[in-house]
């Protein structure tokens, strides 16, 4: 029993709920079921989906987090960074039909869903770390780019055809140039788009429902809509969503694969960021694993009732925070709301201009670039912001889904190249210094005759092996004197495969033929124990494992007669 309390959190909070919070989540929930009306209709179109499912894809995630979701204030739903993604998929594949586009998104939702309970319950929510704070800003800020061009029709008041980033930014211009713009929209946009950036850093005026009501008054007031042709979003189906199977087509499913992996990896990226954040500010602890089931069960939910792909917010969620949310019963009481307005008042919002709903979505995606920081990893890390930039470049110029493809395969060659080609080192004894150091950061410091002291700075693993051998043998090279002992000073070897247990034997024969002892000092336990294993104990000598390179030095010295005198002992001599 208790193991099944642990998957489901909300069942935790409900049990431990005080009266007194009642109140304020109530409030709370109502004052933010007023912003998610406009953002969830609004991030729908920017999917390409009709805006419907932008509240169907809010109602469903807020219940279901509510019971499977391990923070008690993070707010999910539509999202601005996931609408790119999704609209690279659904456009290309559905023809411009509106429910083959809303059947192809939800079947994305239940892959990314399917994709994070898998994860969360094999444990594996530390995957999103793989991801380097610079690649992970340049494939958010290609994704911010992306978002922002693909909303611009609609605020200037026109439709496009146009597949790519540069391609869409190309045929905006031709149509801007050919006369094509519809002005009111465009001034309904602009004003909408203002009023948002004025007020978002205003905790106590709700910028974007103040724009999205007052654009909508002025629309319906004055009948722009037939009068000027601005585009609205008309009357809303009335009905709660229905529970359906989105059957996609076998053509489909390696996009709809590739789509939903993308989205479960940037949704779970945004939402551990967020829950930690938000964790720390309360005092509490959120388990990465519970939180990746907790998006994951959201996500299912919403693909099996009419959604499409849905994360956490780092603009609704303050909004929550604000009015004074205790639990996720806000979260409970802003899905209801909304489940009452569409079957109240489906018509409230029919004048809606869409102009309107791309300000709302460019100015999340403004919020999205990081530039800041960047300029920081530059100062310090030339190499890394180049990176960055390499990922922005990759989703701006081939798409959503290329470019993280390509940002996921940078950090895997990031990875591998920091531990295929590792640091290492010849130590050397330097005066008025305790230990053995860097010869390249001490050059005055002495190399004992006949030793030689080598540093790896890594695992030794079947990528690293040889350039291991390679290193090692060019420290004997340009050794001063003729070599006797090699010690390799392990501290920093945290694992060996047998493809470099095979290679360090091979090592062991060519040194030995040169009439070198191959030595080890400070290897960690459990190295030892595989060394055992791979028979390299047996084959080098049990003699030649040293616990400390002072131990190992100590042992040579005995061993051979060599003209050597520490400073260390010249102290103690007072000479």
């Amino acid at each position: 029993m208790k193991y099944r309390m642990h998957w489901l959190p909300g069942i935790e909070t409900l049990r431990r709920y005080e009266a007194a919070w009642l109140p304020h989540d109530i409030v709370a929930g109502l004052v933010l079921a007023a912003m998610l009306v406009p953002v969830g209709i609004a991030y729908a179109v920017a999917s390409g989906l009709p805006g419907i499912y932008g509240l169907y894809a809010t109602i469903v995630p807020l219940l279901v987090y509510a019971l499977f979701g391990p923070s008690r204030i993070l707010v999910l739903g539509p999202d601005s960074a996931l609408a790119a993604v999704i609209l690279g998929v659904v456009v290309p594949l559905s023809g411009g039909d509106p429910l083959r586009a809303a059947t192809l998104a939800a079947m994305m939702a239940i892959v990314s869903g399917t994709v994070c309970i898998l994860a969360g319950i094999g444990r594996l929510g530390f995957v999103t770390e793989l991801l380097s704070k610079p690649i992970r800003y340049g494939y958010m800020n290609g994704i911010a780019l992306t978002v922002l061009i693909s909303q611009l029709p609609n605020l200037f008041g026109f439709s496009i055809k146009g597949e790519g980033p540069l391609r869409s930014l190309w045929a905006i211009a031709d149509a801007i140039l050919e006369g094509k713009t519809n002005w009111v929209a465009f001034g309904i946009g602009l004003g909408t788009l203002m009023v948002i950036l004025l007020l978002q850093n205003n905790k106590r005026l709700p910028g974007i429902l103040i724009a999205v009501v007052a654009a909508t008054a002025v629309v319906g007031a004055l009948d722009l809509g037939t009068r000027y042709g601005v585009a609205v979003i008309g009357p809303l189906p009335e009905g709660l969503p229905g529970f359906a199977i989105p059957w996609i087509t076998y053509g489909d499913i390696v996009p709809v694969l590739v789509g939903g992996c993308a989205i479960a990896l940037v949704s779970f990226a945004d939402t551990s960021v967020l829950s930690r954040s938000y964790a720390a500010r309360l005092g509490t602890h959120v388990d990465p694993n519970q939180e990746m089931v907790g998006l994951g069960a959201a996500n299912l939910a919403t693909g099996f009732f009419q959604g499409f792909p849905i994360s956490s917010s780092s603009s609704r969620t303050p909004v929550a925070e604000a009015a004074g949310a205790h639990t996720q019963l806000t979260s409970v009481v802003g899905a209801l709301a909304i489940a009452t307005l569409l079957l109240v008042a489906p018509n409230l919002l029919q004048h809606l201009p869409s102009a309107a709903l791309a300000a709302v979505v460019i100015a999340a995606a403004i919020g999205l670039f990081e530039v800041t920081d960047l300029k920081r990893i530059y100062r310090i890390q030339q190499w890394e912001f180049w990176l960055s930039m390499v990922c922005f470049v990759g989703v701006a110029v081939f798409g959503v889904i290329p470019g993280i493809g390509l940002a996921i395969a940078i950090a895997i060659i990031e990875f591998l190249w920091d531990g295929w080609r590792p640091h290492s080192t010849v130590l050397g004894r330097a005066h008025g210094v305790k230990g053995y150091h860097d010869i390249t950061r001490y050059p005055d410091a002495r190399q004992i005759p006949g030793l030689v002291l080598f540093r790896w700075d890594a695992p030794l693993f079947f990528a690293n092996a040889e350039f291991f051998k390679e290193r090692v043998l060019d420290a004997v090279a340009k050794s001063p004197t003729p070599v006797r002992w090699l010690v390799v000073a392990a501290e920093p070897v945290t694992s060996v495969d047998v493809s470099a247990g095979d290679t360090v034997a091979e090592l062991d024969e060519t040194l030995h033929a040169q009439g070198i002892d191959l030595c080890f000092a400070e290897l960690k336990d459990p190295v030892k124990d595989k060394l055992k294993r791979f028979g390299l104990f047996s084959q080098l000598g049990e003699q030649y494992f040293f616990p400390t390179i002072g131990a190992a030095v100590s042992s040579y010295l005995e061993t051979h007669d060599v003209k050597w005198e520490d400073w260390e002992d010249q102290v103690k001599l007072g000479k």
